[in-house]
This record gives C-alpha cells, sequence and structure tokens, in this order.
C-alpha cells in the first residue's frame, strides 16, 4: 500500500511506496533455509516488498506477478537493478498460478518457490492515480477493473444488474447493511441515463443513507465501491483458488505470507490457514494475525485494516491427491440484503 506526499498537485510521480508490514514480511523470508531463495510475489505492486526481499539477499531469485500492466511497468522502473534476478509476468495471480502448477507437473526439475507473498490490498497509485474510478473522491470512469483484459466494468455491473441482486451484492461483498436503499437509489438514477461517473455513484449512494451514516467514520460509499470492485475483478474466488495453487506450489520448508485488508478476505486466509493446516500438515505460524504496529499505522494510514497470516509447508510435501480444499465462498449470491 501507499500514502501520498502532501503536494498541491495529485499526479501519480507524488506518491511514496510504502509496503505494509514489510518487517513482518521480511521477519518470515529469513526463516527460509535456503540461501539462494526463489521468492514468488502474486501481488507485486509498485514492488516495494520485492525492493526489500531483493536488497536484503543478494542470491534470491524473483517472480513478480500483477493484473495491472501500469503496476508492471512502475515496478520494472523501480527494480532495474534487480534485473538479472527478476522475472515479471502480466495476469491474475489464480491463472498464472494455475499455469505455473501444470508446469511443475510436466517438468520433474521444476523449481519450487522457497517463499510466496500475497498483499491483497489496492494501492494508492490504483485508488488516485489510475483514472478508473476506485476511489470517490474523484470524478472518473467507472471502471474498476485491475485488468484490461477483463470484459465488465463497474459501469456495466451498475447499470445492468436488476436492483434485487445489486442489493445481495452490495450486501454480501460490501457487508453494507443500507444496500438495499443504495439499490433503489441507484436503480432510480440509471432509469434517466446510464452512470458513468464515480463521483456521482458516490454522491448518489451518499444521498440514500441516512445523515448519521452519511457523516460517520467512512465514507458512506466505501463499502458499496469495495463490493462493486469485488465482483468486477472476481476477487474472492481467485483469493480462495491460488491460496491452494500455492500451498501446493511450495517447496518443501517453503513459506506462503498473506496479508488482507478487509473480513472478507481474511476470513478466507483464515480459515484457509486452519484447515490446509488439517489437510496437509502444513505449520500455522502465526496462530492469531499479526497486525501493523501503532508507529506504522501513523506513518502509513492505509495499514491500519491490515492482518498477516502464514504457513509453512511440512519437510516432506505430500501429494495433493483427490482432497478438495475447503470452500468457503461461491459465485452465486446466497446472502440476501435485508428488506
Amino acid at each position: 500500500m501507499e500514502e501520498l506526499k502532501q503536494d498541491s498537485g495529485l499526479n501519480t510521480e507524488s506518491i511514496i511506496h510504502k509496503p505494509v508490514m514489510l518487517q513482518e514480511v521480511l521477519s518470515f523470508f529469513v526463516r527460509i533455509e535456503n540461501p539462494a531463495p526463489l521468492v514468488l510475489d502474486c501481488t507485486l505492486g509498485a514492488g516495494g516488498h520485492a525492493q526489500a526481499i531483493l536488497e536484503a539477499s543478494p542470491a534470491a531469485s524473483y517472480i513478480g506477478i500483477d493484473a495491472d500492466p501500469e503496476a508492471l511497468e512502475r515496478s520494472a522502473r523501480r527494480l532495474s537493478a534487480f534485473s538479472d534476478r527478476l522475472t515479471l509476468r502480466e495476469g491474475f495471480f489464480d491463472e498464472l498460478l494455475l499455469d505455473l502448477s501444470e508446469s511443475a507437473k510436466a517438468a520433474k526439475d521444476f523449481r519450487k518457490p522457497d517463499f510466496i507473498l500475497f498483499d491483497l490490498g489496492l494501492s494508492s497509485h490504483q485508488y488516485l492515480g489510475s483514472g478508473r474510478g476506485f476511489s470517490f473522491s474523484a470524478d472518473e470512469s467507472l471502471d474498476m477493473r485491475l485488468s484490461p483484459r477483463l470484459e465488465d466494468t463497474a459501469a456495466d455491473i451498475v447499470n445492468r444488474l436488476p436492483e434485487d441482486k445489486l442489493a445481495d451484492l452490495i450486501f454480501k461483498y460490501g457487508e453494507e447493511r443500507y444496500s438495499r436503499r443504495i439499490a433503489r437509489a441507484i436503480g432510480e438514477a440509471r432509469r434517466n441515463a446510464p452512470i458513468r461517473s464515480s463521483a456521482f455513484l458516490a454522491s448518489l449512494i451518499a444521498k440514500a443513507v441516512p445523515p448519521a451514516y452519511r457523516h460517520g467514520r467512512i465514507h458512506p460509499a466505501t463499502r458499496s465501491f469495495q463490493a462493486i470492485r469485488i465482483v468486477v475483478n472476481g476477487e474472492l474466488e481467485r483469493e480462495e483458488r491460488a491460496l491452494v495453487l500455492a500451498a501446493n506450489l511450495l517447496a518443501p520448508g517453503g513459506i506462503l505470507v498473506v496479508i488482507a485488508f478487509h473480513s472478507l478476505e481474511d476470513r478466507i486466509s483464515k480459515r484457509f490457514c486452519r484447515e490446509y493446516g488439517k489437510i496437509r500438515g502444513f505449520e500455522e505460524l502465526c496462530r492469531s494475525p499479526l497486525v501493523p504496529s501503532q508507529e506504522e499505522c501513523e506513518a502509513n494510514p492505509a495499514a491500519r485494516s491490515a492482518k498477516l497470516r502464514a504457513l509453512r509447508a511440512p519437510l516432506s510435501l505430500r501429494a495433493p491427491g483427490t482432497q478438495k480444499a475447503p470452500g468457503i465462498l461461491n459465485a452465486s449470491l446466497v446472502l440476501k440484503a435485508p428488506l
């Protein structure tokens, strides 16, 4: 995650990267016994964790994955000094992990990663510098796609879904108690003209909720925007698939670290760590999640909601077999918004 300089004008060059929970990530990385480890960063972002790990371990090789081509371009510039040890791959982590898993099955000499990292939060570059409508603080196109390869934008979902389905979506993925009011307001507005602006949608949501909620601790559109973004990018389903693939891909004794930023993400990683340890004998390295220090939260408010969990693969890995890893979420909208 990142924070902004207090500059008079906002541009992507004014954004300084502050990787969340960096010291905690490094504390797990140094437990790797391989003196020349292979690191797989499934959410490269602006490359803050990558830079720290590559600097700390001159013999490490690093594979960085990101669905956002703009993020990869920034990382390539930032990490140019490590180009001989760095491989960048564009794509969603669940899809690329599946490709790597197939390669591991096909090649006997496939090198498995010793350390796998997921930092599931969006960066401030994406919130404030992408122009894709992730934030309600600017008037931008209502897109919210992490990758241009995706077909449906946030505008497509907001303007196409029936009101009841939209309410269920906002309730399920945003845990928004006023989801039905918000969906009703969206339905009324789009009957006049399609909703294409992030600022207009945020204003619409703010007007739909009670005044006390409108002026609460967080912006009233926060949960709705989260829900729409999650659905546009399939974030929770991708996380669930990717964690299983990543754990199966780890080298014996390797470590998997996941940093989540909201309760839905953390619920998946929590249950996965608990259940996968029982199924395959992985060691849960922190029974309770690690959270950022007070000093880090003060220096980087974006870190406040972060929760870190970690697993270590056994030294002798059993084949995954046919046992299904625990299912957590389903693509269907099983939760219904309150009336």
